[in-house]
C-alpha cells in the first residue's frame, strides 16, 4: 500500500500548513513545484513523479521551442533521455498527456494493459495522473509512478488531486507575480520613453522680432505619435514642422523619432520643403513597419518678408486667420509620407502681414467628440479663433485647448493633440 497518511480534514490542514511554510519565501515557480514533489513523498510512496505544464507563454516564462507541447517543470525518478524523443512532451501522448487533454484523472493499476501508456521509465508498472486546472481549463498534469502493480487507488487519487490544486494555486501566484514584474518593467520603460520623447519636443518658443509663436503637445497616453518642431536655418529663416504618426503608443513614438531625425537632417541641406519631404518619403520606410505612415506639414518662415513656404503631406489644412477676421483653409498638398514611392509634393507660398495668424494642428482636436458623439470639427475651431484672434499666441493655444475640452465634457482627449500658432505682430 503506497498511502502513508489518510486525507482527513486535519491532514489537509497540516499539509496546507506544511506547503505554505515551504513556499512562502519564494515566488520561483520551479522551486515551488520541486517543494510540492518533496512534500508529496511524505504522503504517497512513489518511484517517479512529475508536474507537467502546457508550453504556454503566460504560464511557462522560459523560452521553449514551439514544437514542445508540454514542459517538464518538476520531475523525480524518470530515466534521462533527450526531450525530442519524448512523445509525451513533444506530442502530448501517454497517460499524463491524456489527463492534460481531457481534464480527467487516470488510475492505471497495470500500465502494460493500458493503450494510452508510453514508456517514460523502464521499471514503471502502475501510474496515477490528475489534471492541473486553472480558470476551469486543464493547463497541466501531476503524475506518480510505481515499480509495483496496483500501487494507487482512490485514496491516493484524492491526495494527488489535493496537490494538483496546490500546484494550480502556485502557478497562478507565480503568473500574477510575473505579470506584476512585467508591468512594473513596462511602466519604467514607458516613463523612460516619455522622458526621452519630451526632450524631443521644443520646451520653449523661438524668439523672433515681429512674431509671436506658440506650440503645445498633449499625448493621449504616456507617449504618443504627434510631433512639432522649430528648426533654425540659414539667414534667420525658421523651419516649422508638425506631424502625426499613424497608430498610438510605443510603435508610433519610434516612427516619430525616426521622422524627426530625418527631417532635421534633410532640412539642414535642402531649402525646398517639397524636396525635403520627398526625400523623407524615400527614407522613412527603412525606419517604420508595413502600414505605418506620417501626415505632416513642413514649412519655412522668412521673418524678413513674412513669407511662409510649406508643403502638406496628407495632413489637415492650415488655418489662415487674417487681421481683418477672415479665415481660410490652405488645402494644397500631397499624400501622407510612407505610402507612395514617388508622390507629388508641391510648395505653397503665403505671406503673413501684421495681425495675420497661421494655425496648424493635428486631428486630436478636430476629431474630438463629446458624449453625444458630436465632433468638435473645423467650424468650432474657426468660431473659437474668431473670438481670440487679438490675443497672444500662447493665450490662443491655451484657450483653443480649453474650448475643445469643454466641448468634449472631459478632462482629456481620446487622441494626441498638437497645436501651433504663428502670429505676425509687426
Amino acid at each position: 500500500m503506497s498511502l502513508k497518511v489518510a486525507l482527513t480534514n486535519q491532514t489537509k490542514y497540516e499539509l496546507l500548513l506544511q506547503i505554505s511554510q515551504k513556499v512562502r519565501n519564494t515566488l520561483d515557480l520551479d522551486e515551488i513545484l520541486d517543494l510540492l514533489l518533496d512534500t508529496l513523498q511524505t504522503t504517497i510512496d512513489y518511484d517517479a513523479a512529475g508536474i507537467f505544464i502546457l508550453n504556454i507563454g503566460k504560464i511557462i516564462p522560459q523560452k521553449l521551442p514551439t514544437h514542445v507541447l508540454i514542459a517538464g517543470i518538476a520531475r523525480r525518478g524518470f530515466d534521462p533521455h533527450p526531450e525530442e524523443s519524448d512523445r509525451m512532451l513533444m506530442l502530448g501522448e501517454g497517460i499524463t498527456g491524456f489527463v492534460i487533454r481531457t481534464g480527467k484523472e487516470a488510475i492505471v493499476p497495470d500500465v502494460s494493459k493500458d493503450d494510452r501508456y508510453i514508456i517514460g521509465r523502464g521499471s514503471t508498472q502502475s501510474e496515477l495522473a490528475v489534471p492541473i486546472i486553472l480558470d476551469g481549463q486543464p493547463i497541466g498534469g501531476f503524475n506518480v509512478e510505481s515499480d509495483h502493480l496496483n500501487a494507487f487507488g482512490e485514496n491516493e487519487l484524492e491526495i494527488l488531486q489535493f496537490f494538483a490544486d496546490a500546484a494550480a494555486i502556485s502557478i497562478e501566484k507565480a503568473m500574477l507575480h510575473s505579470n506584476l514584474l512585467e508591468k512594473q518593467h513596462m511602466d519604467e520603460q514607458l516613463k523612460t520613453a516619455s522622458a526621452i520623447q519630451t526632450r524631443l519636443i521644443p520646451d520653449e518658443s523661438p524668439k523672433i522680432d515681429g512674431y509671436d509663436i506658440s506650440g503645445i503637445y498633449i499625448p493621449a497616453d504616456e507617449i504618443g505619435g504627434d510631433y512639432f518642431d522649430y528648426i533654425p536655418l540659414k539667414d534667420g529663416r525658421l523651419g516649422i514642422a508638425l506631424a502625426d504618426v499613424s497608430g498610438h503608443g510605443v510603435p508610433a513614438a519610434l516612427v516619430m523619432s525616426a521622422f524627426r531625425a530625418l527631417l532635421r537632417t534633410q532640412a539642414m541641406t535642402n531649402s525646398d520643403p517639397a524636396q525635403t519631404c520627398l526625400r523623407i518619403n524615400t527614407l522613412l520606410p527603412d525606419f517604420s513597419g508595413d502600414g505605418d505612415f506620417v501626415t505632416a506639414i513642413y514649412g519655412i518662415l522668412d521673418p524678413r518678408d513674412g513669407s511662409f513656404i510649406h508643403t502638406n503631406c496628407g495632413h489637415h489644412p492650415i488655418f489662415y486667420l487674417r487681421a481683418g477676421g477672415e479665415t481660410e483653409k490652405i488645402k494644397l498638398g500631397g499624400p501622407a509620407l510612407g505610402i507612395f514611392k514617388t508622390p507629388n509634393y508641391r510648395n505653397f507660398k503665403t505671406s503673413l502681414n501684421p495681425g495675420d495668424t497661421l494655425i496648424i494642428l493635428t486631428d486630436g482636436i478636430i476629431e474630438s467628440q463629446n458624449q453625444r458623439g458630436e465632433t468638435f470639427g473645423t467650424r468650432q475651431i474657426i468660431k473659437s479663433m474668431g473670438t481670440i484672434k487679438d490675443q497672444s499666441a500662447q493665450t490662443m493655444t491655451s484657450k483653443l485647448i480649453q474650448t475643445a475640452i469643454a466641448f468634449c465634457e472631459n478632462d482629456s482627449f481620446q487622441d494626441d493633440v498638437t497645436l501651433l500658432v504663428i502670429k505676425r505682430v509687426l
